[in-house]
């Protein structure tokens, strides 16, 4: 839009607006957190951009191979096998169910875990939320603050033009920051950890059902029950192939 009216991006790279939106975003979406959570915000803002997510075909791929060999060896038999598991949830189950772990308890523990990954997850993504809704305001604060520096200096008309238009480059940044930047990247990491929720239950279901010993045939088909309508087609190709 800028360049296409014949203005010049340039125009709207003012360092001390973009300090204090940023800055001042930052700084009043900390103040309701933690200290822990100012920490993290560094990790999630590079979790929300370069995380990996898992095709659920192949989790549930693994979790079957992994119930054909406890069938047909035992399950002592996985103790080599995890090892292998790059998935760290599905890695940890597995380990507390060779070690013997009673199957309620095994339950408790892994829903457990899910439960505090959400409140974890909820608390970093509170803070991209907060700085959203604070940005727009700090803007205007800095517009406001631009406007009165204006008003001092009515004397030199010449110099108007340009302040005013820095002066609400202020609030451009605010509303920019707020609906480009700090609200997506929220909405990008509750749809990570919904993602990440989704594969740990169906990691808990295919756990028990490989330490209850089940048909692996049957923990395919309920693992695939579980997994959206597109992934559930993918997995049955999948599988279809496998035995081909």
């Amino acid at each position: 839009m800028q360049i296409l009216e014949g203005g010049s991006p340039a125009s709207i790279i003012l360092i001390p607006s973009m300090l204090l939106v940023f800055g001042g975003a930052f700084c009043a979406g900390m103040a309701g957190g933690v200290l822990k959570d100012a920490l993290g915000a560094g990790k999630l803002l590079q979790k929300a951009f370069l995380a990996k997510v898992t095709p659920p075909n192949k989790l549930v791929d693994d979790i079957v191979k992994l119930a054909e060999r406890a069938r047909r060896e035992g399950l002592l038999a996985l103790e080599d096998a995890v090892k292998t598991v790059e998935h760290p949830f599905l890695k940890r189950g597995l380990q507390l169910a060779i070690d013997g772990t009673d199957p309620e308890e095994l339950h408790d523990i892994l829903h457990a875990e899910v439960g505090a990954k959400k409140k974890a997850d909820k608390a970093g993504m509170k803070i991209f939320e907060n700085m959203g809704g604070y940005a727009p305001t700090v803007g205007i604060i800095g517009t406001v603050m631009g406007l009165v520096h204006v008003l001092e200096n009515l004397d030199k008309p010449e110099s108007l033009g340009h302040s005013i238009a820095a002066a609400f480059v202020a609030t451009l940044w605010g509303v920019l920051s707020a609906n480009l930047i700090f609200l997506p990247v929220a909405a990008r990491l509750t749809r990570l950890s919904g993602i990440e929720a989704e594969e740990m239950e169906l990691v808990i279901d295919g756990v028990l059902a490989i330490q209850a010993g089940s048909n692996p045939r049957l923990v395919a088909q309920k693992l695939r029950s579980l997994l959206p309508p597109d992934a559930a087609k993918a997995a049955e190709a999948s599988a279809g192939k496998k035995a081909a």
